[in-house]
């Protein structure tokens, strides 16, 4: 469901069960790089925001976190912003490889919540989006519910708000399309506990 002329933002947010140097969460850590590998190999990614202070891309903006973040005892939450050509492109490397491996072992990690763990939204092709901006795309998301502004995989909206089928057909071709390139990267996998 390529839309000319548009990309695809997608934002997370979660919480740990513990503290970032607790041996509860250093399977999720330890996984972290893989997944930035696997994103970077897969078909229709276009990029995404690095954190301040730490090596990689740069920081799309101050990172801020959602409302969701207060009374937690955190300071900050796992999280990640990136953009992608289209919905099937980031449902393909999301459901499959090295990613699918991750959301399968989340519970491990990360706290039962009750607002929605990602937001999608579209952008103008060539802008980019601020963890602000994604902050508050997902906070409508859990206050309005889904629609044009703020979509999850569930119920998808094209770039002038009407609904749309994914197209699971090219999901499955764009996931045997990356499939190569996340061999290497599974078998690190293998010699990382949960």
């Amino acid at each position: 469901m390529a839309s000319p002329g548009f990309h695809l933002a997608m934002y997370n947010f979660g919480l740990h069960v513990a503290a970032y140097d607790s041996p509860r969460v250093q399977g999720f850590l330890k996984r972290e790089p893989l997944n930035f590998a696997a994103a970077e190999k897969a078909s229709g990614f276009v990029g995404r925001s690095g954190y301040d202070g730490e090596p990689g891309p740069e920081s799309w903006g101050v990172q801020v976190f959602p409302r969701f973040l207060e009374g937690s005892g955190f300071d900050c939450g796992p999280s990640s912003l990136s953009v992608w050509a289209d919905i099937e492109s980031l449902m393909a490397f999301t459901y499959a490889g090295v990613h699918a491996e991750a959301l399968k072992n989340a519970r491990n990690w990360n706290t039962r919540n009750d607002w929605p763990p990602l937001v999608l939204w579209w952008i103008q092709t060539g802008d980019r989006p601020v963890w602000e901006q994604a902050t508050k795309r997902l906070e409508w998301l859990h206050d309005h519910g889904l629609g044009p502004t703020a979509f999850n995989f569930k119920q998808a909206y094209d770039p002038d708000g009407a609904l749309v089928e994914i197209d699971r057909a090219r999901v499955k071709t764009l996931i045997e399309a990356n499939a190569p390139g996340q061999g290497d990267l599974l078998e690190q996998l293998k010699g990382i506990p949960v």
